[in-house]
């Protein structure tokens, strides 16, 4: 499964591919990535609660799927690694 755009895909390009077990869902995708990276928990999702942080955002196949469930099945396209799933900083400020 893609994770990354193509873009940031030339910063760290050893995270083109990300292994998830099971069903493909944003919970899944960001256990996976922080089992692998350890060093991102708490960085995407609060330690505690597991909620997704402030000022971030989960998008895939042009939708933005940040008030999805977590459970929730990603995109087939996701899944099979046709798309990217984003997690997207947000900008805020005037």
């Amino acid at each position: 499964m893609r994770t990354l755009s193509p873009r940031l895909l030339l910063l760290w390009p050893f995270l083109d591919q990300l292994h998830v077990e099971g069903q493909a869902t944003q919970r899944s995708v960001l256990d996976a990535l922080e089992a692998s990276y350890p060093m991102l928990r708490g960085t995407i999702r609060d330690h505690t609660t597991g909620r997704r942080r402030p000022f971030l955002r989960f998008f895939a196949c042009t939708q933005d799927l940040s008030h999805d469930p977590p459970d929730a099945p990603l995109p087939d396209a996701v899944a099979t690694g046709a798309e990217p799933f984003l997690v997207v900083g947000a900008i805020a400020g005037g």
